[in-house]
């Protein structure tokens, strides 16, 4: 039996470093990491434990980004006066230290020192300092991506439920679905795919927190500019719109073409683009009306599907009286004032609705 040759602390030192080495390859491949990031962060791990150890910090290491091997260097100042025996040389003490070098006072002199002088623990603590190096890292990666999503729809998978809330991942980053953006009515099972809007990004601590939302008016319109060429090509804008998750969503669009149908670009041949967004959207309505830069127009076209008679504005009280056909009063009000709310909101009026006979007795 051939007798085990034991390696010296050094060699297990440098050893450990070519692993970390190996280990910071990867990470770079699989995480989108930068190497040189983590390498920095071992140079000043060592050059901490040089400062502990010695109790000085006149250190400088160099650290082969290819085989792990590291070197170690005590750096002088040459001056008239030592203030700081750790960090200062005298002109003749540096001479005797470095005899074959022109030296004058104010130079700073290196010289290579051994690290087996560094006790053990210096490999363990260059590793504890990649692994909170690596998560800080990774936070500002997957923060950095998430940002770019910001404002847009990204699809989620249901993971888990947190009381009302549910917990969808997004890939490297969890994002939770609070009760109070949920669709009312809307059940989840796990494993289902969810689409949501993103509303914000922030860095934390403990990494990026995505808050994301199916109750955001924007979400209909993020929609809308997936399933409508026109809309994402900026030939169809969608002007304003207003929404009650889960019940009804009124969209004002205009068009930059004379030859294209803001609303029937919307609404697809036989509704089929419209049909897509409802479905997304488990069946909420969906009101298509044209936007007009005239007040009164744009109130009358938000009323419906009622029909109006008149509507007279105040443009400095931001109020509107319309009149509508005894017949189409309660479509025009809607249940529970959904259709005047949504339409007030759509066109920033306040809207005050009568019938032709509620009228006539005002007058």
């Amino acid at each position: 039996m051939k007798k085990a040759v034991k390696k010296s602390a050094e060699e297990l030192k440098q050893e450990d470093f070519k692993e970390l080495i190996t280990a910071l390859d990867l990470i770079e491949k699989e995480r989108d990491i930068s190497k040189s990031v983590l390498l920095q962060a071992l140079e000043d791990s060592i050059l901490a434990a040089c400062k502990k150890q010695f109790d000085s910090d006149n250190f400088r290491v160099h650290i082969d980004s290819e085989t792990g091997q590291y070197n170690l260097f005590q750096i002088w100042t040459v001056v008239d006066e030592v203030i700081n025996p750790k960090a200062e040389l005298t002109l003749e003490e540096a001479k005797a230290m470095f005899p074959l070098r022109e030296i004058a006072v104010g130079d700073n002199l290196e010289k290579e020192i051994e690290t087996k002088s560094l006790t053990r623990t210096v490999a363990a603590q260059a590793k504890q300092t990649i692994v909170q190096k690596l998560r800080e890292e990774e936070r500002k990666v997957l923060f950095g991506q998430f940002c770019d999503k910001e404002k847009e729809v990204v699809t989620g998978i249901v993971q888990k439920f947190s009381r009302q809330d549910v917990i969808l991942s997004l890939g490297r980053v969890d994002a939770h679905l609070v009760a109070s953006e949920q669709i009312p009515g809307e059940e989840f099972e796990k494993g289902q795919r969810v689409k949501v809007y993103v509303v914000e990004v922030k860095e934390t601590p403990k990494g990026p927190r995505v808050t994301v939302s199916r109750t955001h008016p924007e979400l209909v319109k993020r929609f809308f500019e997936n399933e409508v060429s026109e809309v994402a090509d900026g030939i169809v804008e969608i002007k304003a719109l207003s929404r009650e998750a889960g019940k009804r969503t009124k969209m004002a669009v205009y068009s930059n073409d004379p030859n294209v149908d803001p609303v029937g670009a919307c609404v697809g041949v036989r509704g089929s683009r419209a049909n897509a967004v409802v479905e997304e959207l488990n069946g909420e309505k969906i009101d298509i009306i044209n936007w007009s830069d005239d007040p009164e127009q744009l109130i009358a076209n938000a009323l419906s599907p009622a029909e109006v008679i008149s509507v007279h504005v105040d443009e400095e009280e931001r109020i509107a009286n319309v009149i509508v056909p005894e017949d189409m009063l309660t479509l025009a009000i809607g249940t529970k004032g959904q259709n005047a709310r949504l339409a007030a909101r759509l066109t920033g009026y306040k809207i005050d609705i009568k019938s032709e006979s509620q009228a006539a007795e005002l007058e």
